[in-house]
């Protein structure tokens, strides 16, 4: 009788793990996936770098990047891991997304959205095009999971998916007033953390411990600051709209304000204060390719030379094709 391949082998151990598990028996699953969105230059990768203990200068982010992290619950115990995901560019690349968000992750998915709150202006446009690119992603992957397993999708739909980090800039009292309230709601309404951040060794380690309850599900923190003269630091369920209040515009004005929905109204008091930036401002570069600061001049050179290369081939190829039309 012939010896097992290495891949029955491995295809056996695997079928070998899924039956001593079982769902609903209180094991706790050894892989989660975190995946951190936001600003362009906004401070994603150091975050994950501290959360993995590196010491090592953060670079830029091309495109989408993974790493990994390990961690032991106790002592002679496996080791949980943790998937790290991060998204460059700010909202230029938003459909590389549904590269780490699949059916087979979702379950043990975080999403953490990095704002750079020294930029007011552009923090709605971000968020805005970050989430709903996001949650519309993660409605298709629960939709096609619902096809063949509809109580896997209804509990994934009932699940909060967000985390989020947030700079906390020096601004007068009226503008950090709207920035955290806003921000508070919209937190609140996708059911989520709200945390501000800096290069602060203090606040850094209470971020590194709401990473690690992410990815490793170490207990969550109870503490909670709601002061907008301090970094807020709000968990998941521990704020409520009686909290928040009503958006921060006078009678007359939100009267003048014509909104469908919260998120709307919100949205629209935010901007009277910090008005979004023209979209021709706001565009990233879209190909990394053309990144002034990834250009390498031999590179940039054989590049150019077959782009102009595919340009005659086109313009050859267009001709040829016109002049057997007219030769028909």
């Amino acid at each position: 009788m012939p010896s097992e391949t290495l891949w029955e082998i491995a295809k056996a151990e695997v079928e070998k793990r899924g039956s001593n598990g079982s769902e609903g028996d209180g094991v706790e699953i050894g892989e989660k996936s975190v995946f951190f969105i936001g600003s362009k230059n906004g401070g994603k990768t150091t975050i994950i770098l501290r959360c993995l203990d590196r010491d090592e200068p953060a670079k830029p982010t091309l495109a989408l990047e993974y790493t990994y992290g390990r961690r032991a619950k106790g002592h002679n115990t496996p080791k949980d891991i943790a998937h790290f995901w991060e998204l460059g560019g700010g909202t230029s690349l938003l459909d590389l997304i549904s590269i780490p968000i699949t059916s087979d992750t979702l379950r043990t998915f975080s999403i953490v959205l990095v704002l750079d709150l020294s930029k007011p202006n552009d923090l709605w446009p971000t968020m805005e095009n970050l989430l709903k690119a996001t949650k519309s992603h993660v409605d298709k992957v629960i939709m096609k999971l619902g096809k063949t397993n509809s109580k896997a999708a209804s509990e994934l739909r009932q699940k909060m998916w967000s985390n989020m980090p947030k700079d906390h800039p020096d601004f007068d009292s009226e503008k950090r007033k709207v920035i955290c309230k806003t921000l508070r709601f919209v937190a609140h309404y996708y059911g989520a953390s709200l945390m501000f951040t800096s290069k602060s060794e203090a606040l850094l380690l209470k971020i590194r411990g709401v990473i690690n309850q992410l990815a490793f599900g170490i207990d969550k923190s109870k503490s909670i600051c709601v002061d907008q003269n301090k970094p807020l630091f709000i968990t998941a369920g521990l704020d409520s709209l009686c909290q928040i209040g009503s958006p921060p515009v006078s009678d007359n004005d939100i009267g003048k304000l014509h909104a469908h929905s919260p998120m709307e109204l919100w949205e629209k008091v935010y901007e009277k204060l910090f008005p979004p930036k023209s979209i021709y401002t706001l565009k990233d570069i879209k190909d990394p390719a053309r990144d002034p600061q990834y250009a390498e001049s031999e590179v940039d050179e054989m590049r150019i030379q077959k782009d102009q290369e595919l340009e005659q081939y086109k313009r050859s190829s267009s001709k040829s094709w016109k002049q057997i039309d007219l030769d028909s």
